[in-house]
């Protein structure tokens, strides 16, 4: 997991001029939060714990302003920007 994080902050890093450090990426970027919380909740998706997995989705939603269903399969290296 943490080698997945590391690839998501550095696919962040290359892909958005604007980002300075990565301090910043881990701060301020909901994208990066969300992907993480999705990650997290696709895991449980995926061992049939469903109502935990949807309310970890509603979770981050609430803090990020975006949804990704816990039972989307999304890829390595996935970034989004505002």
């Amino acid at each position: 997991m943490l080698g997945r994080l590391k690839e998501d902050m550095k696919t962040i890093f290359e892909r958005d001029p604007a980002v300075k450090s990565y301090l910043e990426v881990i701060l301020c970027y909901p994208g990066l939060h969300s992907i993480i919380c999705h990650r997290i909740a696709h895991s449980l998706y995926r061992r049939r714990l469903f109502l935990v997995s949807r309310l970890i989705s509603q979770i981050s939603r609430f803090f990020t302003g975006i949804e990704i269903h816990p039972g989307a399969v999304i890829g390595r290296r996935f970034f989004i920007d505002h």
